[in-house]
């Protein structure tokens, strides 16, 4: 089997952790940011994890992280 090539965008958005789940960042944080709560905008910058539907396909696209 030839090697795998990683995905350069999905790899600079997403990390896996060590248990093998994947996270991502939330959305909506990185302008327009003076309308938002500061709770809200606090709650945008924690990281989550990835949703099970995406799990397969995202998890392809990083076969070495």
């Amino acid at each position: 089997m030839p090697k795998l090539k990683t995905h350069r965008g999905a790899a600079k958005r997403f990390r896996k952790t060590a248990s093998g789940k994947i996270k991502r960042s939330k959305a909506f944080k990185s302008h327009i940011l003076t309308k938002k709560a500061s709770k809200r905008k606090r709650h945008l910058a924690q990281a989550t994890l990835i949703c099970d539907a995406d799990h397969r396909r995202i998890s392809r696209m990083i076969p070495y992280l």
